[in-house]
């Protein structure tokens, strides 16, 4: 099995369980260069509110995406933006991916701008 195949599984089981709480959730997705977070409803049909490193407004504050300060930017944006269309309480969906690094620096700077895992 390779990384990509074992990433997969592990997201498979995390969205299997999470449509299982009917939550709504916080799903994450990282490429070498930006990061990426959407708020998406509990029907899983519907996108809430969006914030990446590919937005204008970050890549002005921010020299390349893909790092930890641009995380922790994403995560502010993301908390803010959930939270203005009514939502604080999501289920954390970091798509297989291992919380450490940029993972666990997004779901901080959203902690503390407010959501609730």
């Amino acid at each position: 099995m390779n990384k990509t195949k074992a990433r997969l599984r592990r997201a498979h089981t995390t969205r299997k369980r999470i449509a299982e709480l009917q939550a709504v959730r916080l799903c994450i997705y990282r490429t070498p260069r930006h990061i990426y977070a959407q708020v998406i409803d509990a029907g899983g049909g519907r996108v809430l509110a969006a914030a990446s490193t590919v937005e204008p407004e970050v890549r002005k504050e921010v020299k390349t995406g893909g790092n930890v300060q641009a995380a922790a930017i994403i995560g502010r944006r993301i908390a803010a933006k959930a939270k203005a269309a009514g939502v604080t309480r999501v289920a954390f969906d970091r798509s297989g991916f291992k919380y450490h690094g940029r993972i666990k620096a997004l779901a901080d700077a959203a902690r503390e701008g407010g959501l609730e895992f």
